[in-house]
């Protein structure tokens, strides 16, 4: 019951039973992702989206996807593979707000301070 509740009115878990309804009736399935998400566009090819498979973080679209969700490009290159180099590192979601975010002047849960508090 809990799980029918989340899908009628929670649209931060997954997509809503507003959205998988349009989905059904308006949507063509484009293509899906490395990630599992699906991308769709409705029949007038004027309004495009993605339903994420897990937790919805925009930034697991990838580059291809992401130009064309936002009407950059209208094809997509199935055939074409990016090549991927020992180099790069594998996808990590937004760590804002967490303990593993980047802070460039972070020490073991220190921050020095640049400035002396006045002392009265």
């Amino acid at each position: 019951m809990l799980t029918f509740i989340k899908k009628i009115f929670v649209w931060w878990n997954r997509d809503t039973i507003g959205t998988k309804l349009y989905t059904i009736f308006f949507g063509k399935l484009v293509g899906k992702d490395d990630f599992g998400n699906k991308y769709y566009e409705n029949k007038k090819k004027t309004k495009r989206w993605v339903i994420y498979k897990e937790e919805i973080d925009a930034s697991k679209i990838p580059v291809d996807w992401y130009s064309w969700i936002h009407f950059m490009k209208n094809k997509i290159e199935f055939n074409t593979k990016v090549k991927k180099y020992n180099w790069q590192k594998p996808h990590l979601s937004n760590q804002t707000g967490t303990k593993n975010a980047y802070h460039p002047n972070k020490k073991d849960d220190e921050i020095k301070k640049k400035y002396k508090v006045w002392k009265s």
